[in-house]
C-alpha cells in the first residue's frame, strides 16, 4: 500500500495529511521520464490519462517528478475531457508546490488561475470537483485568490455545486480562518435560506465543527421543527448535540427534548443515533427505558439480520451500564424471537436471560413455552431443531436461576420429550436429572411422568438418561414395580435371542409358503422386470431405475419399518447400542436392590424379589447373547460384555454382599452425581462473583459531581467511563492497567545485528484487530543515511495498512518508524522485511535484511465455556485435527502429577477446562479432559487431553488431540503444546 499525502505543508506543518490509498501495479514497469514527457506532449486524452496516473503513483512512491510540472500545465491543464480533468485534480493534490527555500513555486500561479477558471466553469460537475479539491488544500497563498469564486458558488443554481461549496468554505475556515473570517455567519445564512436537504446537512456539519455556538443558536431557533426535518438533517442534529453537550451543558434540557422527539422519527438510522445519544446526555431511568425501547423496536422491525445483531449488542451494553432499569422490557424483547435467523434469536435469548427476574419469570416461561410448541408443530422448517435446542437450554438456565419454576419446567419437558429431536431430548433429560437430584420432593412426579412416556423415547442417549433416573430415584416398592412393568414392556418377549429366532423362522416359513403358492413368472414378465424404467428428474434430465435398485430400496424400507415396530429397548439393542445395554443392566440391579430394601419384612415381597432377580438375570443374559449373535451388525464390545457380566454376578451374590452392592450401585453413584451438580453450581457462583467483583465500586472511591466541574470538563460519569474504556482499548490496555516498562521490554524484537550499519528493534503492540510496530532505527555510521525506509511484507492473514515514510538519519542518530498491520484471523503470521537506504556516496544503495517477527496466536485466543452437547457437536463438525504425542519426560515429570501438567498445558494454550473438577479428582494414573477456547474473531478451538502416569517415577505419556475449523489454528495450538513440552523439560 502506498499513502498519498498533501505535499506542500512546507515549514508550516510537521506532518503531511493523508487522503488516499493507491495500490501500485506490480505487473507494469515504471516508465522513464522521457516516455512520460512524450505521452504528455503528443498523446491522446487516454494516453495522457495513463501517463498522469503513473506520475501520481510515482510521486506517492517518492519519485522526483518536479520537472514534469510545466509539461502537465502546458499539455494537460487545457484539456476539456472531464475524466482527465478529474485525474488532474488528484495531481494538484499531491504534486510538490513548495521550492527548496519553503516558498511557493512560480508555477502555482498558473495552477491558481486554472482552478479559478474551473470554479467559474459553466459545467456543474467541474465546479463541484474543484471545490472538493479546495477542501484538501492548505496553502494560504494558493487559496486566497479563490475565496471570491468559492463564495459565489454558494448561490449556484445546482445543488451539487452548493453542497461542495459549503464544505470548501468550512475546510478553509477550519485551517485558515483569516482567509474567510465571516464563514460562520455566511454558512448560517446559507442554512436558513437553503432548500436542498443535503446542502443543509453539510452546512450544519460545518457549523458543528467550526462554530458550535452558532450551530446551537440555530438549533434553539428551529427546535420545534426538528421532528419534521429530513432524515439527513436529523442525523446532523443528533451529531451536533453529541458534540456540544459537554460544552453547552446549560442547554441540556433542549438537547434532551430534541433527542426524545427523534426517537420516534421515521428513519431507523435516526432512531439508533438518537437512542445512543440520549443515554450519554442523562442517566435518568425514563430516558434509559426510552432508549432501550427504541433499540428493541429497531431489532423487531429491521429486516437486515446484521443490523439486528448490532442493535442487540448496543442494548446489552446499555443493560450492563444501567442494571435493573430495563428489566421491565423483557417481554418486548421477546418479540424479536419472531425473526427467522438463529443468531439473532440466540443473541436475544442471551439478553433475556440477563433481564429475567422473579417478577417476570412466569411470563417469560409462558412465551418460551409457546415458542417451543411452535417448533414442535413446524418441525420441518429450516433450523427448527436448533432453535428448539436453544429454547430448551434457555428454559433450563431459567429454572436453574429460579428454583420455584423447576416443577412446571419439568412437567413441560416430560410432556413434550417424545416430540423432541435427539439433541433437544438429550438436553431435556439432563435437566430432568439435575432437578431430580436437587429437589427430592419432585422425584415421585418425575418417576411417574417418565414411566408414562418411556415407550416414546427412541434415541439411545435419551433412553440411557431415563434409565439412570428410574434406577436412581425409584425408591418405594410401588415405584419399582411400576418401573419394572414398563421396562418389561419396552424390552418385549423373553428370552431375547430365542424370541428373535422364532420371529425369523416364522418369516421364513411365510415367505416359503408365499413363493410356493405363486405361479411361475412368464418370460415376458421377467423381461419387463429386468428391463429398466426411464424417469424424468426434477432438472429435466433422464434417469433409469432398475428393478434391483427398487427391490433393494423396498427391502431397506421394510427393514426400517420392522425395526420401528419393535419395542424401544429391543430396537436399541438390535442396533448394536450395547452401551445402553450396560445402563439397562445397571438399572435392573439398582431396582432389585431398591426393592430388597423396601420389602425386608414382607414374605410375599421376598418371593417377588426372587422373581425379579431371575428375570433381571435373564434379560442381562439375553443382552450378551444378542450381542454375540448374527442379528446385530456389530458384536458386543469387551467393556460392555464385562459390565453386563459383572451385573449378573452382583445379582448372584446379592444376599451375601447386599451392603457392599448397595454402596457400589446406589450410594456411590448418586453421591458422585451430587458432587458433580454441586461443582457446577459452585463454578457458576464463582463466575458470578468474579463478574460482580470486576464491576464493583469500592467504598472509598471518589465521586465525580458534574455540576461542580468547570464547564469545559463537565461530563456525565457514563461519558467519562466510556471515554476511559475507549482509550484503554485503543492503547491495548483493555484490562485497565497501563503496561509498564518491564512488560514493554518483553515485547521488543531485535531486527538487525549490533554490527550492522543500521541497528533496528521493534516494539510489537498487539491490539484486538491490528498490530502496531514501533521501530527504532539507529544509524551506527559516521555518514548521513539518505532516503532510509523500512519495507515490510507479511505471511498469513496479515495485511500491511500503511507504508512507513522515508527518513534521513544523521550520523549516530536514531529515528522512530511506525507501521500498522491488520489481522483478519487467528493464525500464526510472520512479518519480514528490509531496511533500504542511500549513502554515503551519491549512487550507493544498501539493503539490510530484518529478522522475522512472529505474531503469537495467544494474543487472540481467549478461554471460553460451552456445554457437553455443543462440544461434541463441534468436535464432530470440525475437520482439521492435529494430534500431539507426549514424548517421555522422565526428568521433567518425576515431581509433576497429571493435574499439574494439565494446568501447564492450559496456561500454554490459554484454554479453559470443561471437565468438572470432581471428574478430575483422585489419583488413578490416568487423566482425560476436554479444553475449549474461542478467538476474538469467533473461531472455536477444541482439545482433548489423554495422558497417563503409571508410577510416580514414570514419565507422563499420552497424546493431545486438537480440532478446529481452520488448519491454521490447529497447527498453531499444536506448536504451542510442543513448545510447552520443551519448556517443561528445560
Amino acid at each position: 500500500m502506498a499513502t498519498s499525502a498533501s505535499a506542500g505543508a512546507g515549514n508550516n506543518s510537521s506532518a503531511d495529511a493523508c487522503y488516499m490509498l493507491i495500490h501500485p501495479r506490480m505487473d507494469v514497469e515504471t516508465p522513464n521520464l522521457q516516455t512520460i514527457k512524450r505521452d504528455l506532449e503528443r498523446g491522446t486524452d487516454q494516453i495522457k490519462s495513463e501517463a498522469l496516473q503513473q506520475v501520481i503513483t510515482g510521486t506517492l512512491q517518492g519519485e522526483n517528478y518536479d520537472m514534469l510540472l510545466m509539461h502537465i500545465i502546458r499539455f494537460v491543464m487545457p484539456t476539456r475531457n472531464k475524466a482527465l480533468k478529474k485525474i488532474l485534480l488528484f495531481y494538484w493534490e499531491v504534486c510538490p508546490k513548495y521550492a527548496s527555500d519553503g516558498t511557493l513555486k512560480q508555477e502555482t500561479i498558473l495552477i491558481c488561475n486554472a482552478l479559478r477558471n474551473d470554479l467559474q466553469h459553466p459545467n456543474e460537475y467541474i465546479r463541484g470537483a474543484t471545490l472538493r479539491l479546495l477542501c484538501k488544500l492548505r496553502e494560504a497563498d494558493l487559496l486566497e485568490p479563490l475565496i471570491g469564486p468559492t463564495r459565489s458558488c454558494l448561490e449556484h443554481r445546482h445543488a451539487y455545486v452548493r453542497k461542495n461549496a459549503v464544505l470548501a468554505v468550512g475546510s478553509i475556515y477550519r485551517h485558515l480562518p483569516q482567509l474567510i473570517p465571516d464563514a460562520p455567519a455566511l454558512v448560517k445564512a446559507f442554512l436558513d435560506t437553503e432548500a436542498d436537504m443535503v446542502c443543509r446537512r453539510n452546512a450544519l456539519d460545518v457549523l458543528s465543527a467550526n462554530a458550535p455556538l452558532v450551530a446551537v443558536q440555530w438549533l434553539k431557533e428551529n427546535a420545534r421543527l426538528v421532528s419534521s426535518l429530513d432524515a439527513l438533517l436529523q442525523l446532523s442534529v443528533v451529531d451536533l448535540i453529541r458534540r456540544t453537550s459537554r460544552e453547552f451543558s446549560g442547554e441540556k434540557a433542549l438537547f434532551i427534548r430534541c433527542v426524545f422527539e427523534l426517537l420516534n422519527a421515521p428513519g431507523s438510522a435516526v432512531n439508533y443515533e438518537a437512542a445512543a445519544t440520549l443515554v450519554t446526555l442523562t442517566a435518568n431511568p425514563v430516558a434509559v427505558k426510552a432508549a432501550a425501547s427504541c433499540y428493541i423496536s429497531l431489532a423487531s422491525k429491521e429486516s437486515d439480520n446484521n443490523i439486528k445483531i448490532i442493535v442487540l449488542e448496543r442494548l446489552d451494553q446499555l443493560r450492563a451500564r444501567h442494571e435493573g432499569i430495563v428489566d421491565d422490557l423483557v417481554m418486548d424483547l421477546l418479540r424479536v424471537l419472531g425473526t427467522p435467523d438463529l443468531e439473532v434469536r440466540r443473541k436475544a435469548l442471551a439478553i433475556v436471560m440477563k433481564l429475567v427476574s422473579r417478577r417476570n419469570i412466569d411470563d417469560v416461561i409462558a412465551v418460551l413455552r409457546k415458542e417451543l410448541a411452535k417448533t414442535v408443530e413446524n418441525s420441518e422448517q429450516d433450523k427448527a431443531s436448533e432453535y428448539r435446542l436453544l429454547l430448551i437450554q434457555t428454559i433450563h438456565s431459567c429454572a436453574g436461576q429460579f428454583p420455584e419454576i423447576a416443577a412446571s419446567v419439568v412437567q413441560l419437558f416430560l410432556d413434550s420429550i417424545s416430540e423432541f429431536g435427539a439433541s433437544s431430548a438429550t438436553d431435556a433429560i439432563v435437566f430432568i436429572r439435575e432437578v431430580a437430584e436437587t429437589y427430592p420432593d419432585l422425584r415421585t412426579s418425575i418417576i411417574q411422568h417418565l414411566v408414562a412416556s418411556f415407550l416414546d423415547l427412541k434415541a439411545g442417549k435419551v433412553v440411557r438418561g431415563a434409565l439412570w433416573i428410574l434406577g436412581e430415584y425409584a425408591e418405594s416398592a410401588d415405584e419399582v414395580r411400576a418401573v419394572w412393568t414398563k421396562l418389561r414392556e419396552a424390552i418385549g418377549e423373553l428370552p431375547l435371542l430365542a424370541a428373535e429366532q422364532r420371529e425369523l423362522e416364522a418369516e421364513r416359513a411365510a415367505d416359503a409358503a408365499e413363493s410356493s403358492g405363486d405361479p411361475a413368472p412368464s418370460a415376458t414378465s421377467s423381461s419387463h422386470a429386468a428391463a429398466a424404467s426411464r424417469r424424468i428428474l426434477a432438472d429435466g434430465t433422464y434417469a433409469t431405475e432398475s428393478s434391483l435398485t427398487s427391490r433393494a430400496a423396498d427391502a431397506h424400507s421394510a427393514a426400517a419399518k420392522k425395526m420401528d415396530s419393535k419395542p424401544p429397548l429391543r430396537a436399541v439393542l438390535l442396533n448394536s447400542d450395547f452401551f445402553t445395554g450396560t445402563v439397562l443392566a445397571s438399572t435392573l440391579v439398582k431396582l432389585v436392590l431398591r426393592f430388597a430394601q423396601a420389602a425386608k419384612d414382607d414374605a410375599d415381597a421376598q418371593r417377588q424379589l426372587n422373581s425379579l432377580r431371575a428375570e433381571a438375570m435373564l434379560i442381562m443374559a439375553g443382552v450378551i447373547r444378542i450381542g454375540q449373535s448374527a442379528f446385530v451388525t456389530t458384536p458386543i464390545d469387551d467393556d460392555s460384555y464385562s459390565r453386563v457380566l459383572a451385573c449378573i454376578r452382583a445379582l448372584e451374590h446379592v444376599d451375601e454382599d447386599s451392603a457392599v452392592l448397595g454402596d457400589a450401585f446406589i450410594r456411590d453413584t448418586q453421591g458422585a452425581f451430587a458432587r458433580l451438580v454441586r461443582g457446577e453450581e459452585k463454578r457458576a457462583q464463582d463466575e458470578a462473583k468474579k463478574s460482580s467483583k470486576e464491576g464493583a465500586v469500592q467504598v472509598d472511591d471518589g465521586i465525580a459531581f458534574g455540576a461542580l466541574q468547570p464547564a469545559e470538563k463537565t461530563a456525565t460519569a457514563a461519558d467519562a467511563a466510556a471515554l476511559e474504556r475507549d482509550i484503554e482499548v485503543a492503547m491495548g490496555e483493555a484490562d485497565g492497567q497501563a503496561a509498564g516498562a518491564v512488560s514493554k521490554l518483553d515485547s521488543v524484537v531485535q531486527l538487525t545485528g549490533f554490527s550492522d550499519a543500521v541497528y533496528a528493534e521493534a516494539y510489537v503492540n498487539v491490539n484486538q484487530y491490528d498490530i502496531l510496530l514501533d521501530i527504532m532505527v539507529v544509524n551506527q555510521t559516521s555518514h548521513t543515511l539518505r532516503n532510509l525506509s523500512v519495507e515490510f511484507s507479511t505471511l498469513g492473514d496479515l495485511k500491511l495498512v500503511e507504508k512507513p515514510t522515508t527518513y534521513n538519519v544523521a550520523p549516530f542518530s536514531f529515528s522512530s518508524v511506525k507501521a500498522g498491520i491488520k489481522v483478519s484471523s487467528t493464525e500464526t503470521g510472520v512479518i519480514f522485511g528490509t531496511i533500504v537506504y542511500d549513502g554515503p556516496g551519491v549512487s550507493d544503495n544498501h539493503c539490510v535484511v530484518l529478522n522475522e517477527i512472529h505474531v503469537d496466536i495467544m494474543e487472540y485466543i481467549r478461554p471460553a465455556r460451552c456445554d457437553e452437547t455443543q462440544f461434541h457437536a463441534m468436535w464432530t463438525e470440525f475437520e482439521w485435527e492435529n494430534k500431539v504425542n507426549m514424548a517421555p519426560m522422565r526428568e521433567a515429570s518425576a515431581a509433576l502429577d497429571l493435574r499439574s501438567y494439565l494446568a501447564h498445558i492450559m496456561k500454554a494454550t490459554n484454554m479453559a477446562c470443561l471437565t468438572p473438577d470432581n471428574a478430575l479428582a483422585g489419583d488413578c494414573g490416568f487423566l482425560s479432559a476436554n479444553l475449549y477456547a474461542r478467538s476474538i474473531f469467533g473461531e472455536d478451538a477444541l482439545a482433548n487431553v489423554s495422558i497417563e502416569k503409571p508410577a510416580d517415577s514414570a514419565p507422563i505419556t499420552g497424546h493431545i488431540r486438537i480440532r478446529a475449523k481452520t488448519q491454521g489454528i490447529a497447527l498453531s495450538l499444536g506448536d504451542k503444546i510442543s513448545a510447552a513440552k520443551v519448556l517443561l523439560v528445560e
